[in-house]
């Protein structure tokens, strides 16, 4: 796992080695052991390199061929090089164990069509110098980032924004970026909170030649081919076969190796088939909390009991509210999942015995494991049955009868009947609702963003949805939306920013295929998630594990913000300088505050969404421009 960055001038203007230097120092985290750069004119390459592979120097990048016309800095992991090595057309003398070399002689085989032979997280920058050619990719889940910043005369890419932000002048916020961060606690993809930055989209490819740039989706997961003629134990066997093979693919590493374990169903089957696989034992770390609500600790030492896993367990305390700079400062962005605290102290943590790590990342979005996913018969019908038009005409005939005398209840059956799914979906995941916004937006701020509505965006989204059932629809949206731009954020930036390597085995692309194509009921049958998982893992888990309800990788916000760290956000949060930034109108600001902390109305989650904007600013707006080297 490593960090990558460089540069290349449409109108071939020199690209400064003092630029790709800066860039490189602010990716040295992803990449302590070695860094490098390629400079030719007006192309530049840098790359921080964190040895899993061929810990020789011979693996160092920028990398090229035999021939020098090719030149990569690749970051991640390609799980099938060695079977890779026997499809090259042409037989090579290889110079090192790495896949990234085997990457370089794909690409001189297949060019582009190389990427469909990939199987593991990449993204990587490929200068072809006969071609004149400047190609990005990113892996098609989007487990590894890829940041770029487009001018008339230039392409600029990196690994994190930081690396972005060393060339002055300093892009503006985007306030459409910030409006979708309130809802969404992430901003989405190809959007991020600096006008002018942008992310390359899981399953897409960037060429630039010749000063243009062309941009192409290689994958996208479909949900409408659906499995015919196999029976439910053909499926689990299917889908055990290919959980193992995952698994095994992501055992194969120079450097120590463990696993997070939280205790819930996905992270215990990852290091049940891992005990299955190596001779040594796994070596296995988990975090809690005191607050036993949101203490998992029990049931992960139950499995690391039951595998005899070498084991480490940390508890995070409300003083680990401590590192909210250091958070924002490795995020980049506003970033407003709280469960980034203990995921940065557990890979602190496992830093400190292995490089790899291997995680249950993904189970929930591959067989629909959120509560979320729960709905009535009556939306699925409404979701499948009724277009626009008719819900139009619906909304009409209400309209002209007043129901002012129904239940709630009542209510919410008619909105569910006259409204689109994914509007009902929003209220289940937003931070702030379009209602909750319009009243704590100040004017200008609110008109400044009031043609770019959240639903809007979650509505497309739904729409673009490869998938006819429901609850595909739902698992479409959150394999492009949630997953990429929050969940594998999340797991990236803290594991790297210890040195550490994230490997995701639910997230193989071959098992999401798979899982896509299986009928609903393979996934929720009679009210229980992740059906062929459990089927899967029956007599290999405890039944308790295997039964026990799901528990997110919480915090105990509300209480830290009502008791130990309540001083901490009244202090910010009510600062002259953060209710003077425009965005906000201070009396409502003041209201969230003192009605959670003192009239018991439970606003955490929205709160610690303010107060990782508040702190971001302080970090990225107020701070002295010489924070950040300046390209000479």
């Amino acid at each position: 796992m490593c960090g990558i960055a460089g540069k290349i001038q449409g109108d071939r203007r020199p690209v400064q080695r003092e630029l790709l230097t800066a860039m490189g120092a602010q990716l040295r985290h992803r990449g302590p052991d070695d860094s490098g750069v390629y400079l030719k004119g007006h192309v530049g390459l840098v790359h921080q390199r964190l040895s899993i592979l061929d810990l020789s120097a011979a693996g160092c990048q920028p990398m090229s061929n035999s021939k020098g016309t090719l030149w990569i800095v690749f970051n991640g992991e390609i799980y099938n090089f060695e079977e890779l090595r026997g499809r090259l057309r042409v037989p090579r003398e290889f110079r090192t164990g790495t896949d990234t070399e085997v990457l370089l002689y794909l690409y001189e085989d297949f060019g582009l069509q190389c990427l469909d032979l990939l199987r593991g997280m990449f993204a990587f920058a490929l200068w072809d110098e006969s071609a004149q050619r400047l190609v990005l990719a990113r892996d098609r889940l989007g487990k590894k980032p890829l940041f770029y910043r487009l001018t008339n005369e230039s392409l600029t890419f990196a690994s994190e924004i930081k690396a972005l932000l060393v060339e002055r002048p300093r892009p503006d916020i985007d306030p459409i970026a910030l409006n979708h961060y309130l809802t969404f606690q992430y901003v989405p993809a190809p959007l991020t909170i600096f006008r002018g930055i942008q992310k390359l989209l899981p399953g897409q490819v960037m060429v630039y030649e010749g000063g243009k740039v062309s941009c192409r989706t290689y994958w996208s997961l479909q949900y409408d081919r659906k499995i015919r003629l196999r029976s439910d134990d053909e499926c689990r066997e299917a889908f055990e076969e290919l959980l193992d093979e995952s698994v095994r693919l992501r055992l194969v590493s120079d450097v120590p190796l463990g696993a997070f374990l939280s205790g819930g169903l996905d992270s215990s089957s990852i290091v049940a088939i891992m005990s299955k696989h190596m001779k040594q034992p796994v070596k296995t770390f988990s975090i809690g909390f005191k607050d036993e609500a949101y203490n998992e600790l029990p049931h992960a030492r139950e499995v690391a009991q039951r595998f005899g896993t070498d084991h480490h367990e940390f508890i995070v305390e409300p003083s680990a509210f401590e590192i909210l700079t250091k958070l924002v400062r490795i995020y980049d962005e506003p970033y407003a999942d709280s469960s980034a605290v203990p995921t940065y102290y557990l890979s602190e943590l496992s830093r400190q015995a292995v490089t790899v790590i291997l995680t249950g990342d993904g189970g929930d979005e591959l067989l629909a494991g959120y509560p979320r996913y729960k709905y009535s018969s009556l939306e699925h019908w409404m979701a499948r049955y009724v277009g626009k038009n008719m819900r139009k005409s619906l909304k009409a005939v209400l309209s002209r009868f007043p129901f002012i005398s129904l239940s709630q209840t009542g209510r919410r059956i008619i909105e569910r009947i006259v409204e689109p799914f994914a509007a009902t979906y929003l209220s289940r995941i937003c931070y702030f609702s379009p209602a909750e916004k319009a009243g704590l937006y100040a004017t200008d701020f609110n008109e400044s963003i009031c043609e770019h509505d959240s639903f809007d965006l979650l509505g497309k989204w739904f729409e673009e949805a490869p998938a006819i059932e429901l609850l595909d629809q739902l698992l479409a949206v959150d394999t492009r939306s949630y997953l990429p731009d929050d969940l594998l954020v999340k797991v990236d930036r803290a594991t790297m920013a210890h040195g550490l390597e994230a490997r995701s085995p639910f997230l193989d692309h071959k098992l999401m295929e798979f899982a896509a194509s299986l009928p609903i009921d393979l996934k929720v049958r009679k009210g229980m998630s992740k059906y062929v998982l459990k089927r899967a893992m029956r007599g290999v888990l405890p039944d308790r594990i295997i039964t026990r309800s799901k528990q997110g990788f919480g915090v105990p916000i509300d209480r830290w913000f009502r008791e130990d760290c309540r001083d901490f956000v009244h202090e910010t949060l009510l600062s002259s300088r953060s209710l003077t930034r425009g965005y906000f109108v201070p009396d409502k600001v003041r209201e969230l505050v003192e009605n959670h902390q003192h009239r018991g109305v439970p606003s955490g989650y929205r709160l610690y969404a303010l107060l990782m904007l508040e702190l971001w600013h302080r970090e990225y707006v107020d701070s002295d421009s010489s924070a950040y080297p300046v390209a000479v």
